[in-house]
């Protein structure tokens, strides 16, 4: 049983990744707007001053809201690949189901690395995007999303005897 819910939690976080790159590419204006808001730090009234620089260049903008698309793609196919290589060591031993864990810890751990450091230590300490309505829901929500995808990483990371 364990050994499923381990392929099942890999292929719904590819899913998740795979959904929210998506998103983003279907909603490109939208996304660039958001990426650019937080990434000019208009609008900081709590924190006026701050250690950092503000980006407005456009170029800047777009290749940092694709570097996150292009990740949570990687993320995506990466816990699919996982998915796909646990179930087919679903019936072997613990150490072939063990090593076949690589991508879905890739994906799962690349997913908490942009939930999480993308938008938490960048959006959110750098940028400061937590001063602004869009940016603190959307903060609050990456923070909750890199909790799930390392909690999924510390059960697929659970040896399997």
């Amino acid at each position: 049983m364990n050994r499923y819910v381990k392929i099942t939690l890999s292929a719904f976080a590819s899913l998740f990744c795979l959904f929210y790159a998506v998103q983003n590419m279907s909603n490109l204006g939208p996304a660039e707007w958001f990426v650019g808001t937080m990434t000019s730090m208009e609008g900081h009234e709590a924190y006026p001053n701050t250690f950092a620089f503000a980006i407005n260049s456009p170029v800047l903008v777009k290749m940092m809201l694709w570097i996150i698309i292009l990740l949570e793609l990687a993320a995506g196919v990466l816990a699919g690949k996982g998915a796909i290589d646990l179930f087919g060591k679903r019936n072997g031993s613990s150490d072939e189901f063990n090593g076949a864990k690589t991508c879905a810890l890739a994906g799962t751990g690349l997913a908490v690395v942009i939930w999480f450091g993308i938008f938490g230590a960048f959006g959110g300490a750098f940028f400061q995007m937590w001063q602004v309505e869009a940016g603190v829901n959307a903060l609050r929500d990456a923070s909750i999303f890199a909790l799930q995808h390392g909690v999924v990483w510390l059960i697929i990371r659970a040896d399997d005897t």
